[in-house]
């Protein structure tokens, strides 16, 4: 009896765990279709004890892993979540997909899939991701890293959501976790004092916004050197 047990929880265990991988493959499929992409991007930042204004950007992507923000103001992007996440579902072989409950985001049907990596030495401990099974987005993501703790990630979408591309990025991170560039660090002292009510503060949100995707274009590698 008890192997009949064991038996039928590992057949269910098995059965959820390729309803998971099948999700995954229809977001890898849209990815699979972005050899590049450029877009404008608008982020905003609120961190409790920083004074970060409003800031305009590039964004550049190319396939694996090329990645690049062009901009003349200060910076704050957290990459886990924006494309390091689409690049490590693709490595189909370095995490196991666990399916898990049904939530309702923005009026969207989505199923949760956990991500635990194989790779124990790896900057990322854990991921949840909330796969709208409509249209196979991302409209949620929580990820937990060593080094910046666990950053809450939200999607929206237009134009580009059959390129699974987001036209709204809203991150929520752990200020006393997350690693803040030392080009941010030097500007927190500033004139204006800070709110009381936001030194308690231990969560922080970045939002980024973007338009005037450019995908498939063809980049040139010398887009992402960096420049001496």
């Amino acid at each position: 009896m008890k192997n009949l047990v064991f038996l039928f929880l590992l057949f269910s265990m098995s059965m959820y765990a390729q309803k998971a991988e099948d999700l995954i493959s229809k977001i890898n499929s849209k990815f699979e279709t972005i050899k590049d992409y450029s877009a404008d991007a608008y982020i905003k930042a609120d961190i409790p004890m920083l004074k970060i204004l409003p800031n305009a950007a590039v964004i550049y992507f190319k396939k694996k892993d090329k990645f690049k923000i062009e901009s003349k103001g200060i910076t704050v992007l957290p990459k886990q979540g924006f494309t390091e996440l689409n690049h490590f579902l693709t490595k189909k072989n370095d995490y196991i997909a666990v399916l898990g409950d049904s939530l309702v985001i923005r009026d969207r049907k989505t199923v949760l899939v956990n991500i635990i990596p194989n790779n124990s030495g790896g900057e990322m401990v854990l991921a949840k991701i909330w796969i709208d099974v409509k249209d196979f987005i991302i409209m949620r993501s929580q990820i937990t890293t060593k080094s910046n703790g666990t950053i809450l990630i939200d999607y929206s979408y237009g134009d580009q959501i059959k390129y699974g591309l987001p036209s709204e990025v809203k991150f929520e991170i752990d200020v006393k976790k997350f690693k803040i560039p030392k080009s941010v660090s030097g500007d927190i002292n500033s004139k204006k004092k800070e709110d009381p009510k936001k030194k308690n503060k231990t969560k922080g949100t970045i939002t980024i916004s973007l338009s005037n995707y450019k995908i498939n274009t063809g980049l040139k590698d010398s887009i992402f050197t960096e420049k001496k």
